[in-house]
C-alpha cells in the first residue's frame, strides 16, 4: 500500500495518507482517509487533550465547484491539507497551492497561513462557509521584492511621526518583535452599523488598527482604535461596491473571530489603489505573525535542498531561470548580449515557423485550412480558460495572485476567430489580442500585427516565456483550475 508521510520538516505530528478509497454501500467514497502512524505513539495525556487529536470530516472545493471530503487530524495545518490535495490531484507541488477560507455570504474571503490549523479555523466559519483550493502566486512574493509592497511614504516608525526606514531594513523591522515599524496614510472606512463610508486618517500598529479623530495626527489622545490584530483575520471583498456600497474596487476588511454571519462587527476599509490595498493587507499579515511568516517561506526552500541530491528537480519557467543559447558551435553558451538575444529570439521565431508551415502543408489536405490539432490543441492546456469574460479574466488573475508574468489565455468575446492573452505587470491587468493571420496559404497566430507568427497558441505561449517580445514582461505563471 503507497502511504504518503508527513515530511520532517513541514509539522510536527506524524500521519499517513492511504490513497485508497474507502468504499461505502458498493461505492467508491470520495473521502480521503487519513490514520495515526503506527510507530507513534500518543502520550499520556487528559480527555481534553485526546479530543485535540480526534479525526475530523473537513470539505475542500476547487474553482469548478467540485470538492472532496478529507478525514484529518486536528493537528493538521493548511500546508498539510494542500500538500496532500496535490497529491491527489496530480498537481506540479510549487509551494504556491492554498487554502482559501471563503464566506459567500459576508462576500469575503483569505488565503489561511501556511502554519494555520485547518480545523481551528473551521470552527470559526459559518454553516454556509466553505474552504477552496486555489492558487496563490503573491503568497510570500513581498519577501522576494519587499520595496514593490511598501511604498516609502505609507511606513514609518511609531516613535518618529516623520521619520522613514530604510527599505533593506523593512522586513527585519517588521519581523522582529522589538522594533515598531507602522503603516499610515488615508483609508475610507465603513461605519459600523451604517451604510456611510468615511476618508480618516489611519495607522496600523502591532497594538492595532488606529483612526485619528483630528486631522492627520498620531497623538495617542487623538488615535481611536477601529481593530485589534490578535483576534481579527485581514479579508479581500469579493463584491464591494455591489454589497456594501464600497467607494473603490480596492476594499478589504478586518474581520473579528468571534464574527460568523453577522456584518455589523466587520470593519470594512478601502484604499484608493491596488498598491496601498496590498501594503496594509501585507503589513497586517507581518505584524499579526512575525517570524512565523518567514518559517512558512522557508520550509518549501529547505525541503527543496533536502531532497535535492536524491531528486531531479521539475524544470519549470516559473522558476526564472531560462535564458537564451547559442547552439551554432561544438558548445553551447549563454548570450549575454541583449541585441543578440534579441536577434536569436527572433530566429527562433522564423524557425518555428517554418517547422509549422512544412508540417502543415504534410498533415493538411488543403495549404489553406490549418490542421485542426493546431486550432484545437491549446484547449489541452491549464492556461486556456475557453470562453470567458474580460471581468472573469480579471478576477481570476487578481485571486490568483498580482505578480509580474501572471497569464492565462481565453477566447475573444468581440472577434470568435480570435483570443486574448490577459496578463499581470506591475498590479496592473492588461489584455492583448490574438489575432489569426495567414501567410504564403497557411494560417498563424500572432499578437504583434504579423510581425511574429505561430501555427498554435502553444508555440505561442513557449516563446513569450522565453521572450517577452512587444508584452511588458515574460509570461511566468499561468493561472490553472483543478478538478477535485
Amino acid at each position: 500500500m503507497q502511504a504518503w508521510h508527513r515530511h520532517p520538516l513541514i509539522a510536527p505530528g506524524p500521519w499517513q495518507y492511504s490513497p485508497a478509497c474507502q468504499v461505502q454501500g458498493g461505492e467508491a467514497s470520495n473521502k480521503l482517509p487519513f490514520k495515526r502512524h503506527p510507530l507513534f505513539k500518543m502520550p499520556s495525556c487528559s480527555s481534553d487533550c485526546c479530543l485535540f487529536h480526534a479525526a475530523e470530516d473537513v470539505k475542500v472545493f476547487s474553482e469548478d465547484g467540485t470538492c472532496k471530503v478529507v478525514e484529518i487530524l486536528a493537528d493538521m495545518t493548511a500546508r498539510d491539507l494542500c500538500q496532500l490535495l496535490v497529491y491527489k490531484s496530480h498537481c506540479v507541488d510549487d509551494s504556491s497551492w492554498t487554502l482559501v477560507e471563503h464566506h459567500p455570504h459576508l462576500g469575503l474571503e483569505r488565503c489561511l497561513e501556511d502554519h494555520e490549523l485547518v480545523v481551528q479555523v473551521e470552527r470559526t466559519m459559518a454553516s454556509e462557509s466553505k474552504f477552496l483550493f486555489r492558487k496563490n502566486y503573491a503568497k510570500y512574493e513581498f519577501f522576494k521584492n519587499p520595496m514593490n509592497f511598501f511604498p516609502e511614504q505609507m511606513v514609518t516608525w511609531c516613535q518618529q511621526s516623520n521619520g522613514s526606514i530604510p527599505q533593506t531594513q523593512l522586513l527585519q523591522n517588521f519581523l522582529n518583535s522589538s522594533s515598531c515599524p507602522e503603516i499610515q496614510g488615508f483609508l475610507h472606512v465603513k461605519e459600523l452599523g451604517r451604510k456611510s463610508w468615511k476618508k480618516l486618517y489611519v495607522c496600523l500598529r502591532r497594538s492595532g488598527l488606529y483612526c485619528s479623530t483630528k486631522g492627520t495626527s498620531k497623538e495617542p489622545r487623538h488615535l481611536q482604535l477601529l481593530a485589534d490584530l490578535e483576534d481579527s483575520n485581514i479579508f479581500s471583498l469579493i463584491a464591494g461596491r455591489k454589497q456594501y456600497s464600497a467607494p473603490t474596487d480596492h476594499d478589504f476588511c478586518i474581520k473579528p473571530n468571534k464574527v460568523r454571519s453577522e456584518t455589523k462587527e466587520l470593519r470594512l476599509l478601502c484604499a484608493e489603489d491596488e498598491q496601498s490595498k496590498t501594503c496594509w493587507m501585507t503589513a497586517f499579515r507581518l505584524l499579526k505573525y512575525g517570524r512565523l511568516l518567514y518559517q512558512n517561506y522557508r520550509i518549501p526552500q529547505q525541503r527543496k535542498a533536502l531532497l535535492s541530491p536524491f531528486s531531479t528537480p521539475v524544470r519549470s519557467v516559473s522558476e526564472n531561470s531560462l535564458v537564451a543559447m547559442d547552439f551554432s558551435g561544438q558548445t553551447g553558451r549563454v548570450i549575454e548580449n541583449p541585441v543578440e538575444a534579441q536577434s536569436a529570439a527572433l530566429e527562433e521565431g522564423h524557425a518555428w515557423r517554418k517547422r509549422s508551415t512544412r508540417m502543415n502543408i504534410l498533415g493538411s489536405q488543403s495549404p489553406l485550412h490549418p490542421s485542426t490539432l493546431s486550432t484545437v490543441i491549446h484547449r489541452t492546456q491549464h492556461w486556456f480558460h475557453g470562453r470567458i469574460s474580460r471581468e472573469e479574466s480579471h478576477r481570476i488573475i487578481k485571486q490568483q495572485g498580482l505578480v509580474d508574468g501572471l497569464f492565462l489565455l481565453r477566447d475573444s468575446q468581440s472577434n470568435p476567430k480570435a483570443f486574448v492573452l490577459t496578463l499581470c505587470h506591475h498590479q496592473k491587468i492588461k489584455n492583448f489580442q490574438i489575432l489569426p493571420c495567414e501567410d504564403d496559404g497557411q494560417m498563424f497566430f500572432s499578437l504583434d500585427d504579423g510581425n511574429t507568427k505561430f501555427s498554435d497558441l502553444i508555440q505561442l505561449v513557449d516563446f513569450y516565456q522565453l521572450n517577452k517580445g512587444v508584452l511588458p514582461c515574460k509570461l511566468k505563471h499561468h493561472c490553472i483550475r483543478v478538478a477535485l
